[in-house]
């Protein structure tokens, strides 16, 4: 069920001798001690489906439990964390950053209404520090717990000679469920429909390598410097602000579809607003983006002013906007009430309507097939010059 002992891709260390695997590189009893310091995390991302015990090959789940459906679907998703591993990594802070993996995974899950059921995770790392593995598996639980998903298995690979021994990269899968004649998505939204922004946390974890070069700058022996730097903007240095964690809006989104007449979610990731709305749109609708309905935070702020240009800010970054929700224009009072009674801060940040002939958008949609979507108003960037972070 859970992560077993630590594997490895064939190390050469010169012209060496290897006679063990830990002349290889590889510390199985690291590997075991990892494990026994995850258990306790582990053993509270749990869901009453799940069967068997810590330690097994594969990771069950009693699928009885949609006798009860209709007709269900299972919904799967795959991501990682992208380079915000790199900030975590030269901050040596280990527990949010599978907090981020799980958003990355079960938000995707939710956008078309399916419930999050379970995850599995994958890391891979040079030297097996057991503390730090530990460390990132504990905040991969505690994501679960906040999804409502149990963790039920995953792998931890020791890569030496791949990887150098403080690195590490993270991947995870995760698998819900949904009733057909409950799908949210683009076959349910109507012109007329309004657009419900829920605020981000901040970056999440899209868009790193360009924030860390605007943030952090190119040059490697500063990088530690920068991000230790205080910032009265932010109100914090900007190495914290980096690993704020991606929100989880999993259960938020759950509750909202089962309560108010929700057509559709957006989880706005790599590609931007504008590309993500698009993808839950039909291609004969389209939607206007107000940027006068809010402000993003000051750490989008500070990455324009080093100088990148308001468009790729626009087509790189959330801006402020972590999901969206498609609602009926009647039911956006109510839902934006239910999401502030659960501590999520919304607005109406803009429509839909229908698409004129041979209109685009800002960005097509991700995959290729959507409507056209929009941002209107004067943007809050400034194209001129570039500089340092305050």
């Amino acid at each position: 069920m859970r992560h077993r002992t630590p594997r490895a891709e064939r190390a050469f260390d010169g012209d060496r001798p290897v006679s063990s695997y830990a002349d290889a590189g590889v510390d199985v009893e690291a590997g075991e001690r990892a494990v026994a310091l995850m258990r306790e995390a582990v053993a509270r991302a749990t869901r009453p489906e799940v069967v068997g015990d810590f330690g097994g090959f594969a990771g069950l789940f009693d699928a009885s439990a949609f006798a009860g459906f209709r007709r269900p679907l299972l919904a799967t998703s795959t991501d990682g964390v992208g380079t915000k591993v790199a900030v975590a990594q030269r901050m040596d802070i280990h527990d949010t950053i599978g907090l981020d993996l799980v958003a990355m995974v079960v938000d995707d899950l939710v956008v078309c209404g399916a419930e999050p059921l379970f995850m599995t995770d994958y890391i891979a790392t040079g030297k097996v520090v057991p503390e730090r593995i530990a460390a990132i598996v504990a905040g991969i639980a505690r994501g679960c717990e906040i999804a409502g998903c149990a963790l039920v298995g995953g792998e931890t690979a020791e890569h030496p000679g791949l990887l150098e021994a403080d690195e590490y990269d993270v991947a995870g899968a995760g698998t819900g469920v949904v009733e057909a004649d409950e799908l949210l998505g683009p076959d349910r939204v109507r012109a007329g429909d309004l657009l419900i922004a829920m605020e981000s946390s901040g970056l999440h974890s899209n868009g790193y390598s360009l924030a860390r070069r605007a943030l952090l700058g190119a040059d490697k022996t500063a990088i530690d410097a920068a991000l230790h730097r205080h910032s009265d903007a932010l109100g914090r240095t900007i190495g914290e602000e980096l690993l704020e964690p991606t929100r989880i809006y999993a259960r938020d989104c759950l509750d909202l579809a089962a309560h108010i007449d929700t057509h559709a979610f957006a989880h706005i990731t790599g590609g931007g607003i504008a590309a993500n709305i698009a993808r839950v749109l039909p291609a004969h609708l389209a939607a206007d983006i107000d940027r006068a309905t809010w402000r993003p935070q000051p750490v989008f702020e500070l990455i324009a002013e080093t100088g990148v240009e308001p468009a790729e800010m626009e087509r790189t970054f959330n801006l402020g906007l972590g999901m969206v929700a498609v609602v009926a224009a009647g039911a956006a009072d109510a839902a934006m009430a239910r999401l502030h009674d659960r501590g999520v801060s919304t607005w109406v940040c803009g429509a839909v309507r229908e698409r004129r002939e041979g209109e685009t958008g800002d960005a097509e949609a991700k995959g290729g097939a959507g409507g056209a979507v929009s941002l209107v108003g004067p943007t809050w960037f400034s194209s001129a010059g570039a500089g340092q972070p305050a």
